[in-house]
């Protein structure tokens, strides 16, 4: 055995004794053995254990996410990180399983009228909520009339548009009526997580944040946002108590740290991609269970449009030609990711439009673009137009190392050609909140713009009232062709509306539209129960540990 051989031994063997807490203890004690965190460690490869026959019962799995949980409501379930822990607390009448199929959930059946406006819901019985309560047609009702009520403050209300009105004919039907017709009704609507009324009214849904109670089947233990969430499981969940005890995802910005957390066995998987050059490392350890998907977020750097200098189209058509984004995916990403070509990912057929406008690496036509928008190099080579700098602040989140360099590299892209991006960092949740109400300049991190679940939907996000309209994008157009593609009630009708949403999109530029990657979601081969195969990875996966066991 080689001195370094020996050292990996060390190293191995005290990072495998870390206490269950949370990345700072883990930063400390990789701080007393003098291993710096970001530095490549040589590690061997976890010791298999041969699997025994049928599910265990016992243990915890622990996951690892990359930024604060900041909420455990519903409404607040767009970052994995967040889903990951509130699809274990929640239910949903319909949920979209890792294949894009829909499943029947608190569902036990569902008629929709002739006319598509008229869904009738029928629950399952004997459901109860983490107190105890039964879960009845009234949670339901109160579950969509609050999150559909723009009044509320709700992220989630553009999704309810439509709803004429809510009745419950009995204590286990829910009909749900529409103005009109709503094609992503299904997939939107009745994929909300039901809360439950009779707390959720009580509390508000502010606490509620903090303190849900659902059907799901794990319940709430311990909520440290930026540290770990500790879900225990749920002895009357109507499908059976879970197999393993306790689900806990810890917080751990670094992706090095929490490549060496699954590589030693600290963790089971890691809910956020790591660094691509893990990614690929782990894809082809056989220790592994690796799920590999195409990502529908696009990776982008939402823009304020109304930002004096980012509100000329020329100036983001500009950025778009100034960026080497197949450079970023090369060099940054080790090809584990495609080009972006608007707010679809080409992955989702049949709704992608490839025959938009293009955007290939071009810094003479982007300074062209410049010149043509009246924006004339300046003292430092930052063009000037009228008196101002065409500079602007980019706000990453706090320890996002894997997207660092991308913005770094595009900082550059974008000085070669007279623009200056300043990069400062902000937790995700402060991002998240002050971004679309324009009280920052820009942004960079991954978001679906339709997609979710397989629905080409994004009056979430594109519409110009939309809670998630990051760049404060606004095109009656597009607004107009989102209600119509809710309307329309075929395919083809639905795909030409979606088309010209992309083009659109292409055309006006209102984020960075840079790369789709190719998503990893990696799993210890002690952890069990695990699908075969899947077509979308990330928290269609996570919401399987009910099934899940420990070997």
């Amino acid at each position: 055995m080689g001195r370094d051989d020996a050292d990996a031994l060390v190293i191995e063997k005290a990072l495998r004794d870390l206490p269950a807490t949370t990345r700072r203890a883990f930063l400390r004690q990789a701080a007393l053995l003098g291993v710096a965190t970001a530095a490549p460690v040589l590690i061997r490869r976890p010791v298999l254990v041969t699997a025994a026959p049928g599910p265990r019962r016992g243990g915890t799995v622990r996951v690892t996410g990359h930024h604060e949980i900041s909420s455990l409501s519903p409404d607040d379930d767009g970052p994995s990180v967040h889903r990951t822990i509130i699809t274990q607390i929640h239910n949903a009448l319909l949920e979209v399983n890792e294949h894009f199929v829909l499943e029947k959930v608190l569902a036990e059946n569902y008629v929709v009228s002739r006319d598509g406006l008229t869904y009738t819901f029928t629950l399952r019985r004997g459901v109860r909520f983490h107190d105890g309560r039964e879960f009845t047609a009234e949670d339901v009702k109160y579950t969509y009339e609050f999150y559909g009520n723009p009044a509320n403050g709700t992220v989630k209300a553009p999704l309810y548009t439509g709803i004429d009105r809510i009745t419950i004919p009995d204590k286990y039907t829910v009909v749900v009526r529409l103005k009109e017709p709503n094609a992503a009704f299904l997939r939107r609507v009745a994929t909300q997580f039901i809360v439950p009324a009779h707390y959720h009214s009580r509390v508000g849904e502010r606490a509620y944040k903090g303190a849900p109670i659902g059907t799901g089947a794990f319940r709430l233990k311990e909520w440290r946002p930026a540290e770990y969430t500790v879900v225990e499981a749920f002895d009357q969940h109507f499908r059976g108590r879970p197999h393993i005890d306790q689900f806990r995802e810890d917080i751990v910005p670094e992706a090095s740290v929490r490549a060496i957390a699954l590589r030693t066995g600290q963790a089971d998987s890691a809910v956020w991609p790591l660094l691509a050059e893990d990614n690929l490392r782990f894809a082809a350890d056989p220790n592994y269970t690796v799920f590999k998907t195409a990502s529908l977020a696009v990776n982008h750097f939402p823009l304020n449009n109304d930002h004096p200098v980012l509100s000329d189209k020329r100036v983001r058509q500009a950025m778009m030609y100034a960026v080497d984004r197949q450079r970023l995916i090369d060099d940054v990403f080790k090809g584990t990711a495609v080009l972006a070509t608007s707010n679809l990912a080409p992955s989702l057929q049949p709704w992608y439009n490839p025959n938009v406008k293009q955007y290939p690496y071009d810094p003479a036509r982007a300074r062209a673009l410049l010149e043509e928008a009246g924006w004339r190099l300046g003292p430092g080579g930052v063009r000037t137009k009228d008196g101002r700098r065409a500079s602007f602040t980019c706000v990453t989140i706090t320890g996002d190392r894997a997207r660092r360099p991308e913005a770094e590299v595009v900082q550059q892209d974008l000085a070669a050609v007279g623009i200056e991006m300043r990069l400062v960092e902000r937790p995700v949740a402060t991002i998240l909140a002050q971004l679309p109400k324009g009280e920052m300049d820009a942004s960079l991190f991954n978001w679906t713009y339709g997609g979710t679940g397989g629905e080409p939907d994004a009056s979430d996000t594109l519409r110009s009232d939309a809670a998630r309209n990051f760049s404060r994008f606004k095109n009656p157009r597009v607004d107009e062709l989102l209600a119509a593609g809710l309307r329309a009630t075929t395919t083809s009708q639905r795909r030409r509306i979606y088309h010209e949403i992309q083009a659109i999109v292409a055309e006006e530029v209102p984020f960075l539209f840079i790369m789709y990657w190719d998503w990893y979601n990696i799993f210890s081969k002690r952890i069990k129960g695990l699908p075969t195969t899947a077509l979308q990875g990330d928290t269609a996966l996570y919401r399987l540990a009910y099934r899940w066991w420990i070997e």
